[in-house]
């Protein structure tokens, strides 16, 4: 789970998993895990961690403004700046609650040699669908 939210393979701890942001690399470079274990809902998991995430985030966040400006909360200034916050956090934490959904799936499954692309196979050239 640290490694995940390290943006780090969780089985091998090596970097570089993205290309982009949000976007994967179809196997960790140096242990070859792939990062998407081939079912149709994998993406789910990842989701729904980052739909909690979010949520909580933005809980604490008005949580903690209420708190301190209490009794006189300005309402309009925290919805002005909770709404970038809605919009800017899922897709800053996306990467990591892609590798955290990862973590938790290898923990409840171990990888199996299915895990693993095939010999022969350019991981670089290679796109996750």
């Amino acid at each position: 789970m640290g490694r995940a939210l390290r943006r780090r393979c969780p089985l091998c701890g090596s970097g570089g998993l993205f290309t982009r942001w949000v976007e994967p690399r179809p196997s960790c470079p140096r242990c070859q895990l792939k990062l998407d274990r081939g079912e149709g809902d994998f993406f789910l998991g990842a989701y729904t961690l980052n739909f909690i995430a979010v949520e909580l985030l933005l809980a604490v966040f008005i949580l903690a403004g209420v708190v301190l400006t209490w009794p006189d909360v300005p309402w309009r200034a925290l919805l002005w700046v909770g709404a970038p916050l809605v919009v800017a956090a899922p897709i800053l934490f996306y990467p990591v609650a892609r590798l955290l959904w990862l973590a938790v799936d290898l923990a409840m499954r171990p990888p199996t040699p299915m895990d693993f692309p095939e010999p022969g196979v350019d991981h670089d050239r290679a796109r996750v669908s």
